[in-house]
């Protein structure tokens, strides 16, 4: 891999991990249209701690609400967030433990990828629709958590998009758009520390090289201004141009794969 090829995968990683376009997606389809090699699921999930670093810089103060909050065991919403996140994260890693052989394998087929891409934009676009928008945050339950977090297990779908399942549900259960991406980003937290923990002991330290290395700083760069961008996009439009940019996607893929 080249300094190039790096920095796409991690511009494309950067978007489409807080846009609800699918940066597994992304990282699928980028290679497939360059005619480029597949860097294979470890890389990605290298990529994926660059937007950890996003999340942690973007949100540091919030965090550290979190942590203390939960903690020490303060009363109402704010010290059961933690533990909110927390739970919100186990359907996403049981899907990602039972179905791991297949996330690398079929789940990355071309014709999969648009399918997903078409099947959930149908669904994103009916939650946004149907948006009451008027809940925050404060205002999360026990079901309701279990509820985005089981959405969130979608995503091992190359195309459904973590963010994208994650603030669909939000959206189906009435809260604000605004509120149900900040979760979201949020809870891309712990999903992507567990990934990492994972599979950082399987790189060897001769992998982490300057490609590497700048895959990981453009990922992060970007991730930090996608963020910034839909939370502020958000407070006055909806989702309706990433679901026509997803079917636009699908179409490409399609038409690339038959030709």
């Amino acid at each position: 891999m080249n300094y190039f090829q790096a920095l796409v995968l991690g511009f494309l990683q950067g978007l489409g991990e807080f846009l609800p376009i699918s940066s597994s997606a992304h990282l699928v389809i980028g290679p497939y249209f360059f005619n480029w090699n597949y860097q294979g699921l470890r890389y990605d999930v290298m990529l994926h701690l660059g937007t950890l670093l996003a999340i942690a810089a973007y949100f540091w103060k919030d965090w550290i609400k979190i942590i203390v909050d939960g903690l020490t065991g303060k009363k109402g919403p704010e010290g059961r967030f933690l533990f909110y996140l927390l739970l919100a994260t186990v359907p996403g890693a049981l899907a990602g433990y039972f179905l791991e052989e297949k996330a690398e394998t079929v789940f990355r087929e071309p014709q999969v990828i648009a399918g997903s891409l078409i099947f959930f934009s149908l669904f994103i676009f009916l939650a946004d629709r149907l948006a009451r928008n008027r809940k925050g945050l404060e205002e999360l339950s026990l079901v309701e958590v279990l509820l985005i977090g089981l959405a969130q297990s979608l995503a091992i779908v190359p195309g459904a998009s973590r963010s994208g399942m994650t603030i669909m549900m939000a959206l189906f259960l009435g809260y604000r758009r605004q509120a149900a991406a900040r979760f979201s980003f949020l809870l891309a937290t712990p999903v992507i520390v567990g990934a990492a923990l994972l599979e950082l002991p399987k790189i060897a330290l001769s992998a982490i090289d300057g490609p590497f290395i700048a895959g990981f700083l453009s990922s992060a760069l970007f991730g930090f201004l996608s963020i910034g961008f839909l939370l502020s996009f958000l407070k006055t439009r909806n989702l309706v141009p990433f679901v026509v940019y997803r079917l636009v996607l699908a179409l490409l893929i399609l038409f690339k794969y038959f030709l």
